[in-house]
């Protein structure tokens, strides 16, 4: 954390040239735009303009004037030089209208805003996210979908050929302030995990937006491309982001129970209940590519049923072993293309309503739900996740208590890019349909 002065005695003891200002879109794009060090104090007082019309989903031609207003706490020296004993840092912005108020249709905003609600009731949420992420390599500067490597699940050098730069990305991110948790090969060719510790919801979507900034700079350099597109190859594992949540009120765990079945409070089971109540519509924004419901099939281990247990793989929601402190729900579905502070705002306003409403989850499901027959899982109440982007808008229109978190600023232009995204794959001919029409229709 820093204090302005504090702030500007380290950029200029530290040789910072150049600041980034970063931000990111409704469908969690990260844009940019660079200014001096030395402009940072007017960035500091009156924010930096820029033209909100540009950006998809922000405004109209005729209210497009926008501002960027940096959180300090946010300062981080990335780690490549621009130019000898030159640095660049960047600092995450908030987008501002002119008159001052927040934009509405800032994703950052509206985590905060779905923040302020829990602690109105006396909780903060903090979140460890697990990202799954390709290193594919590259042919005439585009990307391809060859692996890097032919390792699989924590196999290492020299079948792992990425280890270095792992490594590398660990590095990098350790130098901003990152506290790595480990790092490994994941179950596909070319697929790789790095995790890092859980913390404040608003600060770990911050995070996750550097992680992939990071991860993908430091491939580019190493002549590799790193996606963390969900599903890249058909018949492999794709890339999750396991979302493990806690609420705490003040220091204390408020999931865990030592006196409680599974050491589980009353709350943690009601923030189950919201969760999956609200799963259908959560799946919009926490899975928002035609892409991703590719990846949300049986047999790769990732969930495809509404459903929850203690350690088992195959629910939508498991609770993992560790209690006391430690003790989280893992949230199976999301994967890396979302936007982490929409996907964050409605699992945080999802678990919010299970609290409120006492939605009981009803018994954990501690079997194998790919092998249950429909008749045994209609039996347990288990639904089927949304098999379809189209599907999933659908369950979020209907979903009043998600909606009102993202706000309707956010939504309307959420659901109009996702339905614009669904329209054109639908009218697209695949090389799927040639391979397999064009010789025999």
């Amino acid at each position: 954390m820093y204090s302005i002065d504090q702030l500007l005695e380290t950029i200029r003891d530290k040789n910072v040239e150049f600041l980034r200002l970063q931000f990111t879109d409704i469908q969690g794009l990260v844009k940019s735009v660079s200014i001096p060090a030395t402009r940072l104090g007017k960035a500091l007082d009156s924010g930096t303009g820029f033209d909100g019309s540009s950006i998809e989903g922000f405004a109209r031609i005729q209210e497009s004037d926008m501002l960027l207003r940096p959180d300090i706490s946010s300062f981080a020296i990335l780690p490549w030089r621009a130019r000898e004993n030159k640095n660049v840092a960047r600092l995450i912005c908030d987008v501002y209208k002119p008159s001052g108020q927040p934009f509405e249709g800032d994703p950052r905003y509206v985590l905060k805003r779905a923040m302020k609600n829990a602690e109105e009731m006396g909780y903060t949420m903090n979140v460890g996210p697990e990202l799954e992420f390709f290193l594919f390599n590259m042919e005439n500067g585009r990307a391809t979908t060859k692996p890097h490597d032919f390792a699989g699940y924590f196999d290492f050098g020299p079948v792992d050929l990425a280890e270095d730069i792992r490594r590398e990305i660990v590095l990098a991110l350790t130098e901003m302030d990152f506290k790595i948790e480990a790092s490994h090969h994941e179950v596909a060719k070319g697929q790789h995990e790095i995790d890092f510790t859980y913390g404040e919801a608003l600060r770990t979507a911050d995070n996750v937006v550097t992680f992939k900034y990071v991860t993908r700079t430091i491939a580019m350099k190493n002549g590799l491309a790193a996606t963390f597109m969900p599903k890249p190859i058909y018949g492999a594992a794709g890339s999750g982001m396991h979302v493990n949540i806690s609420l705490f009120r003040g220091e204390d765990n408020a999931f865990f129970d030592p006196a409680a079945k599974m050491q589980l409070s009353d709350l943690a089971r009601y923030f189950v209940g919201g969760l999956l109540e609200h799963a259908s519509a959560i799946t919009a924004i926490t899975n928002p590519l035609i892409n991703s419901y590719k990846r949300l099939v049986s047999g790769f281990e990732a969930p495809v049923y509404i459903g929850w247990s203690g350690p088992n793989r195959s629910s939508l929601i498991r609770v993992p072993s560790g209690r006391g402190l430690s003790t989280r729900l893992e949230f199976r579905s999301p994967d890396p293309s979302c936007s982490p502070y929409l996907g964050f705002a409605a699992i945080l306003a999802a678990g919010l309503d299970g609290v409120k409403r006492k939605i009981d989850p009803g018994d954990p499901v501690d079997l194998n739900i790919y092998e249950l027959s429909d008749e045994e899982r209609e039996k347990l109440g288990i639904r089927l996740l949304p098999s379809n982007l189209r599907e999933a808008l659908d369950c979020l229109e209907e979903d009043r208590v998600i909606r009102d978190a993202l706000g309707e600023h956010v939504y309307a232009n959420f659901s109009r890019l996702g339905s614009l995204e669904w329209k054109m794959y639908n009218n697209h001919v695949h090389p799927w349909e040639v391979e397999r029409y064009i010789n025999t229709i």
